[in-house]
């Protein structure tokens, strides 16, 4: 396979690392960081037994998947031979403009120069580059390895080869990109997950439900569904007559409620003192790395138990 060259090897960057090389990939780590590179590696090194206990390695065992990964010494060592470079680098405007002028200065021209910011827009860091047009976001949900979705979205002047590469690519890796028509602030995974945060906090707030109640609407309810299908395929589903009869039965209810979901809640108001109470209730603040180690387990028992069913149903 290829090589992948990663650019910020923190907490999304060595999470990149693993999706890459569990699919075959040599990926290279590099960071302006002394030390980063190796520190991502010793904490992958962690997390490769577990995903093999779940069958996450595609097959390949953690002596396997480690040997394809490296640390590199310089971006521009990462980058020599790299057909893909997947920037990490923290959201930060003053910090992508001059570093995606250096990778576009150091990497090979057909290589596809890709960030994973969630909230700046491609063009605003891309535009006065010779080799803009190479240039896009991959936008993961963290951790990639465990969860596929990610957000392939271009700037206005994104070559459409190099939107095809990059989803390419992020098929070869496993992963299921959501490929974007244009940019957009939030892309498409913010803006749907904001709009739900936002009804959380005005139910909170608003005293009509507890922290609990509406992570239990969501945990036992929606998210069953959503675990496996999308919004329109659940209501294209949950009507006799598909999507269209759905939108005809029940448009008038949200209709009816979209005027009270207008208003926004300052979610670091009143409204956090109530919210970090009953989580705290719940979960002390010294158990949230166990609980978060927790969490990544849960998910990969998903992960393997989404695959196991694809493969018997061949979908």
């Amino acid at each position: 396979m290829s090589k992948i060259a990663i650019i910020g090897s923190g907490f999304i960057g060595r999470a990149w690392a693993i999706t890459f090389a569990r699919a075959g990939f040599d990926v290279a780590l590099a960071d302006q960081a002394q030390g980063a590179p190796e520190a991502a590696l010793a904490y992958i090194e962690g997390v490769l037994p577990d995903l093999a206990e779940n069958d996450l390695l595609n097959g390949a065992s953690p002596a396997a998947v480690r040997a394809r990964l490296s640390a590199a010494p310089s971006y521009a060592a990462a980058l020599d031979g790299a057909v893909h470079a997947q920037e990490n680098a923290p959201e930060s405007l003053d910090i992508k403009l001059p570093l995606f002028a250096e990778l576009d200065r150091l990497a090979a021209p057909d290589t596809v120069l890709a960030s994973s910011t969630s909230a700046i827009l491609p063009s605003l860091f891309t535009e006065k580059l010779a080799g803009r047009g190479r240039c896009c976001v991959c936008h993961p949900i963290n951790p990639p390895y465990l969860i596929p979705a990610v957000e392939v979205v271009p700037a206005p002047w994104t070559e459409t080869s190099t939107m095809q590469r990059a989803a390419d690519l992020m098929r070869a890796a496993g992963q299921a990109p959501l490929v974007m028509k244009k940019e957009l602030d939030g892309f498409v995974m913010n803006r749907m997950q904001g709009a739900l945060l936002e009804e959380a906090f005005r139910l909170v707030a608003d005293g009509y439900a507890s922290v609990e109640d509406v992570d239990v609407g969501i945990r036992e309810g929606l998210a069953l569904r959503w675990s496996f299908m999308g919004p329109f395929e659940t209501i294209d589903l949950n009507a006799p007559g598909g999507v269209k009869d759905y939108a005809a039965r029940y448009e008038q209810i949200y209709q009816r409620i979209s005027p009270s979901q207008w208003r926004r809640v300052d979610w670091m108001g009143e409204v956090m003192e109530t919210i970090l109470t009953e989580r705290r209730a719940r979960l002390p603040e010294e158990q949230l790395g166990e609980r978060q180690v927790w969490r990544d387990r849960r998910l990969m028992a998903l992960a393997a138990h989404k695959r196991k069913v694809a493969k018997e149903i061949g979908s």
